[in-house]
């Protein structure tokens, strides 16, 4: 159920729409008491039994009204080019209180009016009940009157519009949930020494003089988020993490920029990898960014190619965890690619794929996507999407659609903003597993029976976009870092850049005949109607039989014209 406000991309740091109050090393208080649940159960009971009961006007109380807070504590800090540029601590307090008008057949949430439901404040730092409470009952009464307009429209609406395609109601019927866990306290950060170790790790770059910029940010964040609903839930549910990412990029002589980035993932600040490990990495980031920018500008191509694992990962993110999302199934907005599926073949029939939630690590790596609660109260839940290539379910919240009733723990979004069905872990198993030497003499071997002269290899991929709206093609793009060309006839494998990956989605997905037989992970973030939340992906490496690709865009900034001060050069240092 948490969410936090403080998430990094691989390229922007999200910025919150609150303002965060800062705080010395000893936060306002460490831990939450019992004040603020109390104090929302309280507030809730009050407005649940007293809004619309002396209603004039054709005015009618809320059949559904929940508070959900999260208290959270941060700490960040970043280095550049071997320096500290930014140290921060920080702790918030902030609340989205729905309330929905009508019954749950036709609310005020319907259609385009999904958002009227929500309203967003700041809530008081320390443990003041009464404080607490005159901050909710605002945002209560703010938000009843949004609802009460808003259900006016609707009813004006449906009166005057055709009837709907999908006649589903605006709002499910589900269990609520009780847990009791225990509020988290203040990350606990040495910051004199991962200060240092940042310092460290920034000045590496040091050592690759076309590396323009780089960053390396440590956001470890501790959570607590509560939920309570007229419907009796009520919901502790407290969520840790730590993340490091680390950040480069240069640009060719023909002005093309280039990016690479690395992060590592884990629950507390003790569980991310030792320094040597993260070293090794940076270097290895630093001098693939080298190579890059010296590497041939590819051509479009059509023909084989092998996704890596991570590859595979973001790919199928992109291109099919997208249009399995619930809410894509409704609306005479929505492409709805595969909304009439169910029981039919949308994948090879070696390939299943299930969104689990509730996993928090796989083989040792921390997942993104994992919590407990979704944004709407409802427990996490493991969903067999696809099993033997067969579409099965859709990932729901509390938003039903045809055929699919009820929420399966999956209802996600940013602070302030309603929540819809979205990823968690999305995770891709195969029957059809083959050695890696044994995919890449497969691909040579595909490349020469189209007679291409060399086959694809996707090492690396950072993000993609896809279009799953009625009024454009049902396409996407996903923006390979890192490419190689396979040769057919043995020369060595060649790096390339400027590589963009396009196409419709049924017609790549069951283009894959073979994958490997060791899955890879990837941990991100995913922007969406509902907004940017934590995400990760499992695949295994996968061998497609025809993939198309494009150039991506040139740019036409030549790099700079004076060198960094302490690039080498004829064995001198640049003064």
């Amino acid at each position: 159920m948490p969410r936090s406000r403080f998430r990094l991309t691989s390229l922007v740091l999200l910025s919150s729409a609150f303002v965060i109050l800062p705080v010395i090393d000893k936060p306002l208080h460490a831990q939450s008491s019992s004040s603020l649940m109390d104090a929302m159960s309280a507030e809730l009971s009050r407005a649940t039994s007293s809004l619309g009961k002396d209603a004039k006007d054709g005015q009618q109380p809320p059949y559904y009204l929940s508070y959900s807070a999260h208290d959270v504590f941060t700490v960040a800090l970043t280095a550049q080019q071997g320096a500290l540029l930014n140290d921060d601590s920080g702790h918030q307090r902030v609340v989205d209180v729905v309330v929905r008008v009508g019954d749950p057949r036709l609310d005020n949430t319907h259609g385009t009016h999904r958002t009227s439901a929500i309203t967003t404040i700041p809530l008081p730092l320390e443990d003041d009940s009464k404080a607490i409470r005159r901050s909710l009952w605002w945002a209560t009464n703010t938000g009843y009157g949004n609802a009460l307009q808003s259900y006016l429209q609707v009813k004006t609406e449906t009166e005057v519009r055709a009837k709907e395609e999908d006649t589903s109601p605006d709002f499910s019927k589900d269990p609520a949930s009780s847990a009791a866990g225990q509020p988290v306290v203040a990350p606990q950060v040495d910051k004199q020494e991962w200060g240092q170790r940042l310092r460290s790790l920034s000045n590496i770059f040091r050592d690759y003089p076309h590396v323009y910029s780089n960053f390396v940010m440590l956001n470890v964040q501790d959570e607590t988020g509560y939920f309570v609903s007229s419907e009796g839930a009520k919901i502790v549910d407290p969520h840790r993490s730590a993340r490091l990412v680390v950040f480069a990029s240069t640009r060719a002589a023909d002005g093309m920029d280039l990016f690479r980035a690395e992060t590592f993932e884990a629950e507390t600040i003790s569980g991310l990898p030792a320094q040597k490990e993260m070293e090794a990495a940076i270097h290895r980031l630093g001098a693939s960014l080298e190579d890059l920018r010296d590497a041939p500008v590819t051509q479009p191509f059509d023909g084989p190619a092998i996704l890596s694992g991570r590859a595979a990962a973001v790919f199928f993110h992109e291109v099919l965890g997208h249009r399995l999302e619930g809410q894509r199934q409704r609306g005479d907005q929505e492409g709805q690619t595969f909304t009439k599926d169910i029981g039919k073949p949308i994948l090879p029939s070696f390939l299943s794929v299930a969104d689990d939630p509730t996993m928090t690590t796989f083989e040792g790596t921390s997942l993104s996507g994992y919590y407990s609660y979704d944004d709407e109260g409802q427990r996490a839940q493991k969903v067999n999407l696809i099993q033997d290539g067969v579409l099965k379910t859709f990932l729901m919240s509390r938003l039903p659609i045809a055929s699919f009733a009820n929420s399966n723990g999956h209802g996600r979004a940013q602070i302030g903003l309603m929540p819809t069905g979205r990823q968690g872990n999305l995770i891709v198993t195969s029957t059809k597993t083959v050695p890696e030497k044994t995919l890449r003499k497969m691909l040579i071997d595909e490349a020469k029976k189209q007679n291409k002269p060399y086959g694809l290899y996707f090492e690396d991929i950072s993000s993609g976009f896809a279009v799953t709206t009625r009024n454009a093609p049902q396409a996407f793009q996903v923006i390979p870092l890192v490419v190689y060309r396979v040769y057919t006839d043995g020369r060595p494998d060649e790096l390339v850049r400027g590589v963009s990956i396009v196409g419709t989605p049924q017609a790549a997905l069951n283009r894959i005949f073979a994958t490997g037989d060791k899955r890879e992970v990837f941990n991100g973030e995913c922007g969406a109607e509902s907004g940017t939340i934590p995400v990760s992906a499992i695949a295994p490496a996968m061998l497609v039989s025809e993939i198309e690709t494009q150039r991506q865009q040139q740019g036409i900034s030549r790099p700079p014209i004076l060198p960094p001060p302490t690039a080498k050069a004829s064995g001198e240092v640049q003064k």
